[in-house]
C-alpha cells in the first residue's frame, strides 16, 4: 500500500534523527511546517531542554506582511539572534523531514544570515 505524505515525512523523519541529535554544545534546530506556519526550536536533547524558539506567529513577525517564504527567513533570523544570546554559535540542522526547499531551505539561510553556523 501506497504512504500518505505524512506517513512518509514522519519515515524520513525518524531516519534523520537515527543521525542527527542536540548536545550542549551543538543543539538541534528542529523544524515544523504547517500549510499556514512555520516553527523552529533548538533543542538539547541529552537534558531535554528546548534553548530558544520562534515561529511566523510571534507579534513581531506575524505583523510582517510578506510570503510565506519570506516569513520564514524572519524566523530564521529571530531564532539565530536568540539563541546567540543565549550561547549558541554551531548547531545541527534538523529538517524534520521535509524537502530543504521552500521555506524550510529559507528558515536556515535566515538562520546563516543571522551569526548560527550549521
Amino acid at each position: 500500500m501506497a504512504l500518505t505524505k505524512n506517513e512518509r515525512r514522519l519515515r524520513i523523519k525518524s531516519r534523520i534523527r537515527k543521525v542527527v541529535s542536540g548536545t550542549e554544545a551543538r543543539p538541534r534546530l528542529a523544524v515544523y511546517r504547517s500549510n499556514k506556519e512555520i516553527y523552529a526550536q533548538i533543542v538539547d536533547d541529552v537534558t531535554g531542554i528546548t534553548i530558544s524558539s520562534a515561529s511566523s506567529r510571534d507579534k513581531d513577525i506575524s505583523a510582517a506582511k510578506a510570503t510565506k517564504s519570506e516569513v520564514a527567513k524572519l524566523v530564521g533570523k529571530s531564532l539565530a539572534e536568540k539563541a546567540i544570546k543565549a550561547g549558541v554559535e554551531t548547531i545541527a540542522f534538523d529538517r524534520g523531514g521535509y524537502l530543504y526547499h521552500g521555506r524550510v531551505k529559507s528558515l536556515a539561510e535566515g538562520a546563516r544570515e543571522a551569526g548560527l553556523k550549521f
